[in-house]
């Protein structure tokens, strides 16, 4: 799968999800530092790549654009060290990989992974 990493979360998740065999992508490597959250989520769509990110905003472009892709994996924990979470990553793509290929918003949190389909509903 081809992973753009947001840039608030580490760039060494990069290798941890490379190394599991997947293309990844930290976006500061390819885009502008200050882009806005509609230009990573342009390039991310025109390249086929599944946004990963701990911003809440891309989540609530989804629901008020009513875009079908890019899916994005939003990582809602405190703990977000490339140790902590690249596991939490790597299974929740491999057990929703078919829905994030369609398009999906999936939330990774503590206790559970949550998918929705897109375009969300309001």
């Amino acid at each position: 799968m081809k992973l753009l990493i947001d840039m608030n979360l580490s760039p060494q998740l990069v290798c941890s999800l490379s190394n599991a065999g997947h293309q990844a992508i930290y976006w500061q490597m390819i885009g502008r530092p200050d882009a806005d959250d509609s230009e990573i989520l342009t390039w991310a769509k025109e390249n086929g790549y599944v946004i990963v990110t701990h911003d809440l905003d891309f989540g609530a472009i989804l629901a008020t654009t009513g875009l079908e892709s890019p899916s994005v994996v939003q990582i809602r924990r405190h703990d977000v060290l490339p140790e902590t979470i690249a596991p939490a990553i790597l299974r929740a793509i491999e057990n929703f990989a078919d829905e994030l290929h369609a398009g999906a918003l999936l939330v990774i949190d503590e206790r559970r992974n949550r998918v929705r389909m897109l375009p969300l509903k309001r």
